[in-house]
C-alpha cells in the first residue's frame, strides 16, 4: 500500500516559480532601461516640426474623408430622391 503525498513538493516548486518570476521582471525592466537608453530622443526643433507635420496630415485626411463623405451622400440623395 503508498503512502498518501504530501504537499510540500508542490510548494517547493511554487516558490521556485515565484523566484523565477521576479528574476525575469527583473531582467525585463533591465533589458528596458538598456534599451532606453540606445534611444536617439528627438530635439525641440525636430519634435516640433514633426508634430505640425502630423497635425496637418491629419487635417488633410479628415478633410478628404469628409468630401468622400459628402460626395457619397449627394449622389445617395440624387439617386434615391431622398430629402
Amino acid at each position: 500500500m503508498t503512502s498518501p503525498t504530501t504537499n510540500q513538493e508542490p510548494q517547493k516548486k511554487a516558490a521556485s516559480d515565484e523566484m523565477d518570476v521576479a528574476k525575469k521582471k527583473k531582467n525585463f525592466f533591465a533589458s528596458t532601461y538598456d534599451e532606453l537608453k540606445l534611444v536617439v530622443w528627438p530635439n525641440k526643433q525636430q519634435l516640433f516640426s514633426e508634430s505640425v507635420a502630423v497635425i496637418i496630415m491629419v487635417s488633410f485626411s479628415a478633410a478628404a474623408i469628409a468630401a468622400v463623405s459628402r460626395f457619397y451622400g449627394w449622389a445617395a440623395e440624387q439617386i434615391f430622391q431622398l430629402n
